[in-house]
């Protein structure tokens, strides 16, 4: 039998066992199965790592439009970052400083990282906060999960539970920018006693602050649950539409200083009559769809199966307009123009596409009983990703050219597979010790033409990639309860291949290897219901890190290299103060040295030749703040509620030769959301009205960016280097208004 194979009908055999095992178990309470579902990636306060929690109710007043990164922004250690500047449309987070290829994320259970990327889009799965019932942010290695290897965070999200009660729901929001969303949620209630069917449709659009940097989104959400004795099956769909116009050139503070902080170069060119002119299609297209089909199933006394099903389709592409491109890059001769001028190079519009299909299977058992708590669980997951380019427009081309010309095309396929065994153990008086082992394999392929064109064979370079993996990650601790009193100590170990740019950018004589984390945690919390303090300190010794160095494949691709040793050091610091039921106040923060050991800057003359290489001695990690801070005031008096939330980031280096002329300066952004809910309102259960008053003291700040480097050489010889930088503006202040109806 094939992998696809086993991957499609693992749950289904498990199903069967687990209605054999449950035909003696009708008196199961299904609101219990509700509370395990799909639970077995989650940590609990006996596991030993750092984790969040973050519950609807939490995010249900500030889920205004922006993005899950944004709404997860005030948990530790994490940084949201919007191309766009006003939180809609690409949007991004890193958590410790790694980025979001190093952030597995999961719905259900179920991987959403791409399988090629390791990225989240989140993007296309606009406004799924609306659907989300609470999520899990573990940092640091986190317990066995599904996908590409937590490298630095893991997010758990768990979608909406079947609801009892019937149940609509109708939010509106407009603010600045022309930002708007517009949400319809409802519910049938309990049918039959079995059934339930909830559903959510949603729109989001926004001008963006950056010029021309609108978004135009949609997003589903639907269920379908059964319910009976042990049993609880779900089948779930949710997904998006989405068209961006393009925003991550970013520009540098000598064009912002030009043209204003909300310039966008993205689409820019020289018309014929020698103006400034911006391309109106530069935009990027998606739809994607996710299927999962779910069973939470009592097998007998302390035992539980949860198996899984699922689906991920995705479909897109994005335009670019493309300046001075060599026509033999895409597959076209020269043309001579009427004068007798050959032309090589011209303008062009090239269209870039990706169909992808994603899926497989997960389960895990669980078992509770006296002092063990233990899981057994997997996934095996397969995807094919299909790239092709083709080119829709080239400026005076003269010569046979096919509409919509095609000039690359590969596949990449993936096969990943894991299986774990997990324990907690009660040994004594509130002390349990922990152990954790996971084994993965992946299988990695990319065939096909690439979008990089080899000028030694004078046509597009193939690609050949044939990869395997194979992983054991264990890791073990202890946890000590009493009281108000909490302590854990841990170890792990993560790996994580490398992602497709890797390949497809990289030479294939130099392809990187796998990186290897050893991860080391340490906290202390005292929580009681009028104040919680805690701490937690982490050490990530990495091993062959892929970082960027400056160093350029031999086609002139920014490479990211494997560094012998690197790490990250910080202490994670939480508190909270409930003096009064109306009020409470949260802070956090974190202090961290993140570092690459003996770090060597590789330096190009005019683009891509001849290189320097500088000795930089122990360096800063790039994107990794060494101080960030979050604070909220909660207010809630009868029907008004109110936050005061604010973020401190420090100075961030773009580059990870720790370059003082391209940095990220440090900022401080305070929000300010407030509400009032009328309930005593004919025919309708609630009325609220809210207001977000967002980046309130006018903070100009760039939330990321990018940089790079090269030398010039003058007339006596030496060599000069200069660097050069791209920032992403952030909207100064700006306003959101909500009306939310509940039926």
């Amino acid at each position: 039998m094939n992998k696809q194979a086993i991957a499609l009908w693992l749950p289904v055999v498990l199903s069967a066992v687990a209605n054999d095992a449950s035909a003696t178990e009708a008196d199961t309470s299904v609101v219990a199965l509700r509370e395990v579902e799909i639970m077995a990636n989650r940590a609990t306060a006996k596991v030993p790592v750092a984790f969040n929690n973050i519950l609807k109710a939490d995010i249900r007043n500030s889920n205004t439009g922006r993005d899950i990164p944004y709404l997860l922004g005030m948990t530790p250690s994490v940084v949201s970052t919007s191309d766009a500047g006003a939180g809609m449309g690409y949007t991004g987070m890193r958590i410790r400083g790694s980025d979001a290829s190093r952030i597995n994320v999961t719905t259900n259970g179920i991987p959403i990282n791409d399988a090629e990327s390791h990225r989240v889009y989140w993007v296309n799965m606009p406004d799924l906060a609306s659907s989300v019932r609470d999520i899990q942010v573990q940092r640091g290695a986190g317990t066995s999960t599904n996908g590409a290897g937590a490298f630095g965070a893991s997010i758990n999200m768990i979608t909406d539970a079947p609801d009892d009660d019937p149940y609509a729901e109708l939010s509106a929001s407009y603010g600045s920018y022309n930002s708007n969303k517009q949400t319809l949620r409802v519910g049938s209630g309990l049918l039959g006693d079995r059934w339930t069917v909830d559903a959510r449709l949603s729109h989001l659009g926004s001008d963006g602050y950056i010029d021309r940097a609108f978004s135009k989104l949609w997003s589903y959400f639907g269920q379908v649950a059964y319910s009976h004795a042990g049993t609880l099956l779900r089948l779930v769909a949710f997904g998006g539409k989405e068209q961006t116009y393009m925003a991550w050139d970013y520009a540098s503070k000598e064009d912002m200083e030009k043209y204003g902080r909300r310039y966008n170069p993205c689409g820019q060119y020289t018309a014929d009559d020698g103006s400034v002119a911006y391309y109106p299609n530069q935009t990027d297209n998606f739809v994607q769809h996710h299927f999962q089909l779910l069973l939470s199933q009592r097998l007998a006394e302390g035992w539980q199966l949860s198996a899984a099903l699922h689906y991920t389709d995705d479909d897109g592409y994005y335009t670019q307009y493309k300046t001075g491109r060599t026509l033999l890059e895409y597959g076209l001769e020269p043309f001579t123009l009427a004068d007798g001028t050959e032309v090589t190079k011209s303008d062009l519009v090239r269209l870039k596409y990706n169909r992808n299909h994603f899926g497989g299977a997960t389960f895990s058992v669980t078992h509770r009983r006296d002092r063990l708590d233990a899981v057994v669980g997997g996934a095996a997951n397969w995807f094919q990703g299909n790239h092709y380019g083709q080119v829709d427009w080239v400026r005076n081309y003269v010569g046979p050219i096919d509409p919509l010309q095609e000039y690359y095309r590969n596949r990449g396929e993936k096969f990943d597979a894991n299986i774990y065994a997990r324990a907690n153990y009660d040994v004594w008086n509130g002390l349990s010790v922990f152990a954790d082992l996971q084994y993965r394999h992946i299988d990695y392929t990319i065939k096909g033409s690439n979008d990089v064109f080899d000028w030694n064979a004078m046509a597009p370079a193939m690609l050949d990639v044939d990869q395997r993996y194979d992983f054991f990650n264990p890791k073990a601790g202890v946890n000590w309860t009493s009281g108000s009193h909490r302590a854990y100590l841990s170890w792990s170990v993560a790996h994580k291949e490398p992602v497709r740019d890797n390949f497809t950018e990289g030479d294939p004589g130099h392809y990187p290897t796998s990186e290897r984390l050893f991860d080391y945690e340490a906290g202390y919390f005292y929580s009681t219901p009028v104040f919680t303090v805690g701490c937690n300190l982490y050490y990530m010794d990495y091993k062959d890190q892929l970082v960027t160095t400056g160093q350029l494949s031999d086609t002139g691709n920014a490479l990211s290299v494997n560094v012998p040793h690197s790490y990250r050091a910080g202490i994670e610091l939480q508190g909270m103060l409930k003096p009064v039921r109306w009020f409470d106040w949260q802070i956090n923060a974190t202090l961290s040295r993140n570092r690459i050991k003996d770090f060597v800057e590789y330096i190009y003359e005019d683009g891509w030749q001849n290189p320097i290489t500088v000795d930089c001695g122990d360096t800063p990690i790039a994107y990794s703040p060494s101080f960030t801070l979050n604070n909220a005031f909660n207010f809630k008096v009868a029907g008004f509620d109110g936050s005061l939330t604010s973020r401190y980031v420090s100075k961030q280096y773009l580059n990870n030769a720790g370059s003082e002329d391209t940095v990220l300066d440090a900022y401080f952004v305070s929000d300010l959301h407030a509400g009032y809910t009328f309930r005593n309102i004919p025919s309708v259960k609630s009325l609220r009205v809210g207001l977000a008053i967002y980046n309130i003291f006018n903070e100009k700040y760039f939330s990321n960016g990018y940089s790079g480097a090269g030398y010039t050489v003058s007339a006596d010889g030496t060599k000069e280097i200069y660097r050069y930088a791209g920032y992403a503006a952030q909207a100064p202040t700006n306003v959101m208004a909500t009306v939310t109806l509940n039926f």
